[in-house]
C-alpha cells in the first residue's frame, strides 16, 4: 500500500514538473521577442541645435528615417530651451554657423566630439523685406536711407553679419544709424518683426524667407556682394548610438539631401 501511495505520488510529480518545464520553453519565446520589440521602438537619434537650420535637418531626418526605419527626433531653438535635455541625451548638435558650433564648443567642452565635425552646406545672407516691399528696398544702400527701420540679430550665427556686408561697400555708418532694435537670436526677431509692423527690413539668411513667406519678402544680394557662412554639424562625446548618429551625418552629406537643403534656401 505504501509502495503505490509512493509510485503515484513520484509520477505526478515528474508529470507536473514537465509540464511546467514545457510551459517555460514556450513562455521563453515570446518574452524574448516582447523585450527586443521594446528596445527597438524606443531607439532614437536626438539632434539638437538653433533654429536656422531646423527645417531641412527635419525633413531629411524623415526621409531618413523612412529609408532606414532609425528614428530621428530633432529639437531646435535658442540654446537655452534646450541645452538641459541636451547634456542628458544629445547624439548630434549642428550649428547655424561655424562660430556659433565652436562658440557652443567652448561654452560645454565635455559635449562635441570634435573629430567628428563635420560641415554640410553655405548659405547666403539676404535682405528680408515687409510683403510687396513698400519702402522698395532693393539693395545694401538702401538701408540707409532716412526712415528706414531694420532689426539686427546679433548672435546666433549672425553676429556681425550686417557689418560684413556693409564694410565693403563703406556702409557701416548709414546702416548702423538705422538698427531701430537688436536682439539675440532668431526667434526673438520673428517675434518683434510679427509684433511690430514698423520695422522695414532684417539683414539675415536667405533661407528665414522660406520659412516667413507670409510676412516677407526676399532681397537677394547680387553675386559679387553675397556672404556665406556654414552649417557644421558633429556627434556628441555621450552618444551611445554612435554608429546610427554618424550614419544620419552620412545621410546629410548625399545629394538627396543636399536637395532638401537648396530647397529651404542653401547654396
Amino acid at each position: 500500500m505504501k509502495k503505490t501511495v509512493f509510485l503515484t505520488a513520484l509520477l505526478l510529480f515528474i508529470i507536473t514538473a514537465a509540464g511546467l518545464s514545457a510551459y517555460a520553453k514556450m513562455d521563453d519565446k515570446p518574452r524574448a521577442q516582447s523585450t527586443l520589440n521594446s528596445s527597438q521602438s524606443d531607439h532614437v537619434i536626438r539632434v539638437y541645435g538653433p533654429g536656422g537650420p531646423f527645417g531641412p535637418i527635419k525633413e531629411a531626418a524623415e526621409h531618413f528615417s523612412g529609408k532606414t526605419g532609425i528614428k530621428v527626433e530633432v529639437t531646435a531653438g535658442p540654446e537655452g530651451n534646450w541645452i538641459g535635455q541636451a547634456k542628458q541625451n544629445a547624439d548630434i548638435i549642428f550649428g547655424g554657423s561655424e562660430y556659433m558650433l565652436q562658440d557652443f564648443i567652448f561654452n560645454h567642452p565635455e559635449m562635441i566630439d570634435t573629430k567628428s565635425r563635420t560641415e554640410l552646406y553655405p548659405r547666403a545672407a539676404g535682405i528680408l523685406v515687409r510683403k510687396g516691399n513698400p519702402k522698395k528696398i532693393e539693395s545694401l544702400k538702401d538701408l540707409t536711407k532716412k526712415g528706414v527701420k531694420i532689426i539686427d540679430v546679433n548672435g546666433a550665427g549672425q553676429l556681425g553679419l550686417w557689418e560684413d556686408l556693409a564694410g565693403r561697400k563703406g556702409l557701416i555708418d548709414g546702416i548702423s544709424q538705422n538698427i531701430d532694435f537688436s536682439v539675440k537670436s532668431s526667434a526673438e526677431a520673428i517675434e518683434r518683426w510679427k509684433s511690430n509692423s514698423s520695422l522695414d527690413a532684417w539683414i539675415t539668411y536667405e533661407s528665414w524667407y522660406y520659412r516667413l513667406q507670409d510676412v516677407t519678402d526676399l532681397v537677394e544680394l547680387p553675386k559679387e556682394d553675397k556672404l556665406y557662412r556654414g552649417t557644421p554639424i558633429a556627434l556628441t562625446k555621450i552618444t551611445d548610438q554612435k554608429k546610427e548618429a554618424q550614419q544620419f551625418i552620412d545621410y546629410l552629406r548625399t545629394e538627396e539631401s543636399h536637395q532638401i537643403f537648396q530647397k529651404w534656401g542653401w547654396k
